[in-house]
């Protein structure tokens, strides 16, 4: 089952991805490819209103490219982020009219992540909840600046439940969940999904 958990910074997405494997010893992990690149990679990588072209499309075609390395469900692999992440938050740059990123680049990325979809089985957005806040975690790597967060996530919010660039491939669309609640309950959750995901291909 391959498997991306996507959405805004600190709100619990690598958790999920770190309580999964635990979890589920037989799956790989994909590390995010912030930390791939630039926090353990050769990249400066830039957020907020100071990313560019060269940063988010690096991560976003480095993302796509371990997608492409599985290429069934029998692949059992979660990934820390998704291709759409990148989306979302090349948008919020374009929106500050800040660097080079504005709404024809953000347009330009599209069609790749459009088509590396069709290579996961299961996108799960972590959505910020009022019912279940998360806290700002101060790890020195992400950024701490709540609005910034909330803004990220409200693009996502649209993408996911709005329909917002028409990310979905018109074939072979991976399940799109939402994963809410305390720890424990978003794996039960992906766990729920992945069975029923699971119960469907032997039906079909």
């Amino acid at each position: 089952m391959r498997i991306a958990i996507s959405g805004s910074h600190s709100l619990g997405k690598s958790t999920v991805v770190n309580d999964w494997v635990a979890a589920q010893p037989g799956y790989l992990r994909e590390e995010e490819p912030y930390r791939a690149l630039g926090l353990f990679g050769p990249y400066e990588i830039k957020f907020r209103e100071a990313s560019t072209r060269l940063q988010n499309g690096i991560q976003m075609y480095y993302n796509i490219s371990r997608i492409h390395r599985y290429s069934s469900m029998s692949n059992d692999v979660i990934f820390d982020r998704a291709p759409v992440d990148y989306l979302a938050y090349s948008q919020y740059t374009a929106n500050q009219a800040t660097t080079d990123i504005d709404d024809a680049f953000v347009a330009s990325m599209l069609p790749a992540v459009r088509e590396s979809l069709d290579h996961l089985d299961i996108l799960a957005f972590v959505p910020k909840s009022d019912a279940w806040p998360v806290a700002m975690e101060d790890d020195g790597i992400r950024p701490v600046d709540h609005a910034y967060r909330d803004d990220v996530d409200a693009i996502f919010k649209e993408i996911y439940r709005e329909g917002r660039f028409d990310v979905m491939p018109r074939e072979h669309a991976p399940r799109l969940i939402e994963l809410v609640g305390p720890a424990e309950q978003r794996l039960d959750q992906l766990t729920n999904a992945v069975r029923a995901l699971q119960r469907d291909s032997r039906s079909a």
